[in-house]
């Protein structure tokens, strides 16, 4: 048999197996500190979780700091603002309101010829049909007329031009100034004064056809900043 420890063994054998069966002391320093806070610390967590700091949603949905659950949160977009309705032609450059002035003209002429100089050609040519167009400009827009002579178109033509407009795309490459307005604002926000207005240019059952689409889609005109007759297009 083994010589039994002394004393000073037992004791050793006896501090070994405390250490080992003890609970660990920084988790009993944390429970302790916790239920003992610091003077102050309550004033300072009541501080941290004040008013701005508590997490609410903030008004439209938003935290502060844009933030919630670690996400950000995009602020919302505020909606384009609807187009101003121009009346007067003193508002237009004097290239686009000459070559107004010079459809006005031909229009009022009766004689559709006339439109010919203005509808230019090539790359540079006025758009008279969304899905191109080959052979004569003059002919297509008098097959485009309820008369053989192109009357009709030039009415159209008329009407649309002696309407308000509107002016796209300020400032970039495709700047222009489009009549009528009604191209540029939705139809069931028109005004009664401006659907009279739009029924100078088409009928009531025009309009229930075009509510299907959502927009207006009749014949309208684009006249650029540099006078250049772009477009005199119907459809969508």
């Amino acid at each position: 048999m083994g010589a039994k420890p002394g004393i000073w063994g037992w004791i050793g054998l006896v501090l070994a197996l405390s250490v080992l069966l003890a609970p660990d002391p920084m988790h009993g320093l944390d429970a302790w500190a916790q239920e003992n806070p610091a003077p102050g610390a309550e004033d300072d967590k009541a501080e941290e979780n004040g008013p701005g700091n508590d997490h609410e949603p903030q008004p439209g949905g938003e935290q502060a700091g844009d933030e919630q659950d670690g996400d950000t949160v995009a602020k919302p977009q505020k909606p384009a603002p609807p187009a101003e309705i121009i009346r007067d032609l003193e508002q237009l450059p004097f290239p686009a309101r000459r070559m107004h002035e010079l459809l006005v003209e031909a229009a009022k002429s009766g004689d559709i010829e006339k439109l010919r100089p203005f509808i230019g050609t090539g790359e540079d040519a006025t758009m008279l049909s969304l899905g191109g167009l080959d052979g004569d400009p003059i002919d297509f827009l008098k097959s485009q007329s309820g008369d053989p002579e192109g009357h009709e178109i030039l009415a159209i033509l008329l009407e649309v031009l002696e309407a308000g407009y509107v002016h796209l795309d300020v400032g970039t490459e495709n700047d222009i100034f489009v009549w009528p307005y009604f191209f540029a604002v939705p139809l069931e926000a028109l005004t009664p004064q401006q659907k009279v207005e739009l029924f100078t240019i088409l009928t009531s059952g025009d309009l229930e056809e075009m509510k299907t689409f959502g927009a207006y889609v009749f014949f309208r005109v684009g006249i650029t900043p540099q006078g250049r007759w772009r477009f005199f297009v119907a459809g969508d």
